[in-house]
């Protein structure tokens, strides 16, 4: 399906935006929106930001020229239609799909996506580094870099602030601003001040002006003159914070207008000066399901078009672990709850819309390294803080999970959720590294649930852990549906749990792959062999004494978990039963030491290797090769369809 059903000639690249009449923009801009709101019902993804920048998108790709210019999107979401104007028009329905388009930008998938991104705070920084390069080489070309006002919030993009004015000249920077409060800043006011600051005119008379003030009066008066100047403007607008790190403010404008957009774009890749441009976008416009729900289309699964319906995933580990943090909240008056920018997709919209614990929860927006300090502060007067994060974003705060959780021994409790495998979102939204960056981080004790209920038990475990630091890995998406106890149950640290006894193999299935293990089990068993099946519960610490004894019991053991191989939980398994002086094979069940690329999590398992039929082909020559002296047990029967020739 191309563009052309709308009366448009058919986009396959920038050029094509740029030859379409200016009165025909707007009509550009409605086959956008269609296409974008009926591709998505059918792969899902970030509607509400894309149907927001829809106009910002076609002026910028008919003002500049990529991939010579550069755009760097912050996070990237928003860069659908951008994808779509630079020769993928039709391949957007494959976005977020297996081999399709990735739901970020891509550096890999096309030259007009000069930096990939996937987690907030990045384009500023990374688009100095690109405008420094030009600077360096003596290139003509223009840098923009496209943030949205949540990343205001990071402090990358403070860190890129600071650094912009010293370290070049020619620099754009746009603040999408999409925050409802903020409309009425969309008047008249604004749009006299613009169209005075969008002129030639102005820019000629404002430098004019300040040349004759420093000859007459000196640059003291200059410089006086030009503080006066932000003040006046500032009774319209918040320019003060940029102008003082050096960047020339213009706006806020609207965002929608295409033609003041394409003028004022115009004007300020003519200016010698970093400048910020602030728009007002709505987001969700077009859509009326996206308009009402923000919140819900920011980014989303399947829907119905004609009303924005989507599919009841049921209870998932987010909603269960918001519900159940909402409860112990309310019988524990040293709970609080702390996320960064993320109450849906944690769960812990329960916690903020409790009236009897809601003053106890906080979201201190985009900021990790933040959230993580925070949570320390009030670790040390006696609170019990849920920092509640994304295994994917939790890596922007490591130092201090090692620096002021870790070696002061605070009681925080990290709650890591999406950890594993994140499917249609792709590697930068995977959460497959955070055994290997927490589990080696001394004071820590570290937990994985197989299921629901025991996932209840783990947070209840976490509520009374007061020696020092805790923290809980759990996937994206609904469980086994097992239900929690009435009561819930303490762990005891550091023991897992063995659901059944062998002698051949030892499988040991960390949290909710554990349902694999299950499955690996009845294959062997089905062959004739006796297998054991275990619940390891700990990552930290490991529970060495039943590691010991099926270790030196069984011919081979093996692990399963959502995570990349090195420096997993299958690592850590290796490692103990060598120091104990057990040489028992151990196979791993896990996913590659890669990137691994975006997909459904079925098809993703099925290519990389995490099946049930892929770990018994794993795990049959070690039985099958295996001499049963020193090796286990050597009464067991053989299997009945695995002889040795």
């Amino acid at each position: 399906m191309t563009n052309a059903s709308a009366g448009l000639p058919e986009i396959k690249g920038p050029a094509d935006v740029k030859n379409i009449p200016e009165e025909q923009l707007p009509e550009l801009a409605a086959a956008i929106r269609k296409r974008l709101i009926e591709s998505l019902s059918r792969t899902g993804g970030h509607l509400g930001p894309n149907l927001g920048v829809v106009e910002l998108t076609i002026a910028l790709h008919r003002v500049f020229n990529t991939p010579e210019d550069s755009f760097v999107f912050d996070v990237s979401h928003q860069g659908y239609v951008h994808k779509m104007l630079t020769g993928r028009w039709d391949a957007i329905e494959t976005i977020r799909q297996y081999k399709g388009l990735n739901g970020f930008l891509l550096r890999t998938e096309s030259p007009h996506d000069v930096y990939g991104a996937g987690h907030a705070g990045t384009a500023l920084s990374a688009a100095l580094g690109i405008a420094v390069a030009r600077d360096v080489k003596g290139g003509p070309e223009h840098v923009v870099a496209v943030a949205g006002d949540a990343a205001f919030t990071c402090g990358p993009t403070f860190e890129a602030l600071n650094n912009i004015a010293t370290a070049t000249k020619r620099f754009i920077v746009v603040l999408n601003d999409n925050e409802w409060s903020i409309d009425k800043n969309v008047g008249a006011i604004a749009k006299y001040f613009n169209t005075i600051t969008a002129s030639r005119a102005y820019s000629h008379l404002h430098q004019k002006a300040a040349n004759f003030v420093e000859k007459v009066m000196g640059k003291g008066m200059r410089r006086l003159a030009a503080k006066f100047e932000e003040g006046a403007k500032n009774l319209f607008v918040p320019s003060v914070i940029f102008e003082e790190f050096g960047l020339r403010y213009y706006g806020p404008i609207d965002g929608h207008d295409i033609p003041l957009l394409i003028k004022t774009f115009e004007f300020l890749k003519e200016q010698d000066d970093p400048v910020i441009l602030h728009i007002i976008t709505e987001k969700g416009r077009g859509y009326e399901p996206a308009l009402q729900k923000p919140d819900k289309f920011h980014g989303l699964g399947k829907y119905a078009v004609a009303t924005g319906e989507t599919v009841d995933a049921g209870v998932t580990y987010s909603g269960l672990f918001g519900m159940t943090l909402t409860a112990f909240a309310k019988k524990d008056p040293d709970i609080t709850a702390i996320t960064a920018a993320m109450p849906g997709g944690t769960g812990l919209s329960h916690f903020q819309n409790d009236p009897e614990v809601n003053r106890r929860y906080f979201d201190v927006g985009i900021a990790e390294e933040h959230a993580a300090l925070f949570a320390c502060g009030q670790a040390t007067q006696g609170l019990k803080p849920f920092l509640t994060i994304y295994s994917t974003f939790m890596q922007r705060a490591y130092d201090m999970l090692v620096h002021d959780v870790g070696i002061q021994n605070l009681p925080v409790r990290i709650c890591m959720d999406r950890a594993g495998l994140s499917g249609d979102d792709g590697p930068t939204h995977h959460g497959l590294f955070d055994i290997g960056y927490l589990r080696h981080v001394p004071n820590f004790i570290f937990m994985q649930p197989k299921d629901e209920e025991e996932f209840v038990d783990m947070l209840w475990t976490m509520t009374q852990h007061n020696d020092g630091p805790s923290a809980i890995r759990y996937p994206r998406g609904a469980g086994t549906g097992a239900k929690p106890k009435a009561k819930p149950q303490l762990l005891e640290i550091g023991k897992g749990e063995v659901v059944a006894d062998g002698g051949d193999v030892a499988l040991i299935g960390l949290g909710h792959l554990f349902a694999l293990a299950e499955e690996t089990k009845e294959k062997l068993e089905d062959l004739g062999y006796s297998v054991a099946l275990i619940n390891p519960r700990w990552i930290s610490p490991l529970d060495g004494e039943t590691l010991e004894t099926y270790g030196a019991k069984v011919r081979v053991v093996c692990t399963f978990e959502d995570h990349v191989l090195k420096n997993g939980f299958g690592c850590a398994v290796i490692e103990h039963l060598h120091d104990a002086g057990i040489h028992t094979p151990v196979v791993r069940v896990a996913w590659p030491d890669a990137f691994v690329e975006h997909g459904s999590i079925p098809a993703l398992r099925e290519l990389h290797g995490l099946t049930a039929e892929a770990a018994v082909a794993k795990i049959l020559p070690h039985l099958e090769g295996a001499k049963t002296s020193g090796m286990g047990s050597s009464t067991l029967k053989r299997p009945r369809e695995a002889t040795l020739s």
